[in-house]
């Protein structure tokens, strides 16, 4: 079977610090895969997974299925966990790398993005809070999760799906109760991301991440010099969140030195002015990777010109996305909900995911009938 990568979105580039051996590395995974303790810990109905990662790893892999791989940043993340979890973290991670290629869906999205806000400070040349139809409360876009509503999401999730982002359309630290957020993560998820601006990135708060669940930091910056940084994260001070990430890592250091913590700085890549080797040299010292992802234009899908993209978008196979309403949509690219699939509030995850709704989403893309679904005909993710 041929793969089918998600060529938008993905790494333009990264570099982690801190290198390993490989040999070394997959001797030790083996290992800790032949441990039945460990696989003891893997529910029933996903032990056939299991089999799958440990032929693709091991073996010869499985014909007729695509080969799973691990990527460096992937293999950083399996380092920073618990070694009986391990297996467990590998499902997932099969799960959310395979399914959207095979076109499999079970009873929950491999990786849930939740919205504790939907409001930001900044206005960036390459994000749709630059549309004036979305980004003015009056027009009901503009809001934030109340903490309710979060631990709703998080009891769901828990024990059913183990990679979570703590960000969507808005800046989460923005949220009022984003300390109370981050508490109730606590010990909760395998893999538990939150992506900011790093502009609100305080001391109380760099403790209430560093005391919570947040397995990777994503410190979003593009440029390690003033003025483009500020030409491209419009409000955004480049002086200011080196200053927040410093302070940060002063936190970690002298309080939370065993906190097995991934922080990353990543920038989106709209220019030949952004190099990699100069956010390697800014900010090498302050995270563990520093990395570009792929322009994505979704600043305004809405008004694009159709694309003829006929390969469905794995995203609906992969992750599922909750606004700060319980509004639950198929992707961020949709950022007004055209094809929003109902509200948590009235339905739980798993009823959603497999609901007739995605179910008819996900029969359009595969029958190449892209062309006719709104904003899918405009969008460039695959």
């Amino acid at each position: 079977m041929k793969s089918v990568y998600k060529k938008y979105n993905s790494f333009f580039g990264i570099r982690i610090k801190n290198k390993y051996d490989l040999k070394i590395f997959l001797v030790n995974l083996k290992s800790v895969l032949n441990d039945k303790k460990n696989s003891l810990r893997v529910k029933k109905n996903y032990l056939k997974i299991l089999d799958f990662v440990k032929r693709d790893l091991f073996e010869s892999g499985t014909k007729g299925r695509p080969r799973f791989t691990l990527s460096p940043n992937v293999i950083k993340e399996i380092q920073s966990i618990d070694k009986k979890d391990i297996p467990s973290y590998l499902v997932h991670r099969y799960r959310y790398e395979i399914y959207p290629q095979m076109r499999i869906s079970d009873d929950f999205p491999p990786y849930l993005q939740i919205e504790p806000t939907s409001i930001c400070n900044y206005r960036c040349v390459f994000c749709y809070q630059t549309d004036n139809k979305f980004n003015k409360r009056s027009n009901g876009f503009m809001g934030h999760m109340k903490l309710d509503t979060f631990k709703l999401l998080i009891d769901q999730a828990e024990g059913n799906i183990e990679f979570i982002s703590l960000a969507s359309r808005g800046e989460p630290l923005l949220c009022p109760d984003i300390k109370e957020m981050l508490a109730y993560t606590r010990e909760k998820f395998l893999n538990l991301k939150i992506n900011t601006n790093a502009s609100l990135l305080n001391e109380r708060i760099s403790h209430s991440i560093l005391e919570s669940g947040v397995k990777t930091l994503v410190f979003s910056a593009d440029a390690a010099d003033t003025n483009l940084y500020s030409k491209l994260r419009v409000n955004g001070k480049l002086e200011r969140i080196l200053k927040n990430i410093k302070r940060f890592k002063e936190i970690q250091k002298k309080n939370y030195s065993d906190t097995k913590i991934i922080t990353r700085v990543s920038g989106v890549k709209v220019n030949n002015q952004q190099n990699l080797n100069e956010m390697e040299k800014y900010w090498g010292e302050l995270v563990d990777q520093v990395a570009f992802v792929n322009y994505v234009p979704w600043e305004n899908v809405y008004e694009s010109k159709k694309t003829a993209i006929q390969t469905p978008c794995s995203d609906l196979w992969r992750r599922m996305f909750v606004w700060w309403d319980g509004k639950a949509n198929p992707c961020d690219v949709d950022y007004k909900s055209k094809l929003s699939v109902g509200y948590t509030k009235n339905n739980n995850i798993s009823n959603l995911w497999q609901s007739s709704s995605y179910r008819k989403l996900r029969e359009q893309h595969i029958k190449k009938l892209r062309r006719n679904v709104s904003p899918c005909n405009r969008c460039v993710v695959v």
